[in-house]
């Protein structure tokens, strides 16, 4: 359903939209797709846009992000304002996917609007997806962050962790950036000593994801417990323990690939 590409088509009647204003998502509560705006809809509002780009396409109709002035008059009892995780599990995968498309491009450009080598203004490249220093040459493509995923096992047992900067009670998989000079094998054994003390080995690949909060993409693992007792990095863990796979705290949704390493595992439980 949802086809990611960078050419723009020629203008057509049947353009979708996914809006911003003042960072946030406009989602309409009356639409059946809540993060689509048509092109009459959007017309009809007259709302100024500041910053346009193509997504792709929707069922094959082409799709633009836009954000649009921040004086603009948005009906309340139409639309909802907020970020994308209001509408994580509210709608399709693919509709998610154009969404988190849709952000990252449009911060992607807000971030990039001077250059970072000459401090000129940066233009956007209609010929591939990227932003353009004339003066110096430099060129500035969307941002991807990679990042392990990994769910740790001891047989029966899943070792779930909950985020200190979380405020809710969610337990999860746990999660690192991969840095400089590291393979993907490498980040996943690290991270896990680092935040919870304990080895890991048997590393299998499962799935990945990509999460645009901002810019991620989550590479998701499942590894063997291989020794070592849990001792939490405070500053990232409030908490890490080994939950039998019967008695699981909450956990995240399906829709999040830590939520389906969860249930891929647990399924095979009967």
């Amino acid at each position: 359903m949802f086809r990611p590409d960078n050419i723009s088509p020629p203008s057509a009647d049947n353009e979708l939209h996914v809006v911003f204003q003042r960072g946030e998502l406009l989602s309409d509560m009356r639409a059946r797709e809540m993060c689509l705006i048509d092109r009459q809809q959007l017309e009809g509002h007259g709302w100024r846009v500041l910053r346009r780009q193509f997504v792709g396409y929707w069922r094959d109709q082409p799709c633009y992000v836009l954000e649009i002035d921040d004086v603009a008059e948005v009906d309340p009892l139409q639309y909802q304002r907020g970020n994308l995780y209001q509408i994580l599990g509210r709608v399709d995968a693919q509709l998610f996917a154009l969404a988190g498309r849709a952000a990252q491009l449009l911060a992607w450009e807000q971030d990039h609007r001077f250059c970072g080598r000459c401090g000129q203004q940066m233009q956007v490249d209609l010929h591939e997806r990227a932003m353009r220093c004339e003066p110096c040459g430099i060129i500035n493509y969307p941002r991807i962050s990679p990042c392990i995923i990994v769910l740790v096992t001891r047989g029966e047992e899943l070792l779930l962790a909950r985020n200190a900067n979380f405020p809710g009670p969610m337990y999860s998989t746990l999660a690192g950036f991969i840095e400089a000079g590291e393979n993907v094998e490498e980040t996943l054994v690290r991270e896990v000593r680092e935040e919870v003390g304990v080895e890991v080995a048997n590393l299998r690949y499962f799935q990945s994801q990509s999460w645009p909060f901002p810019n991620q993409l989550m590479l998701g693992f499942f590894a063997d417990y291989a020794g070592g007792d849990i001792v939490c990095d405070e500053r990232e863990i409030a908490d890490a323990r080994w939950f039998h796979y019967r008695e699981l705290p909450m956990i995240p949704p399906a829709s999040s690939v830590a939520g389906q390493l969860i249930r891929h595992y647990v399924s095979q439980f009967g």
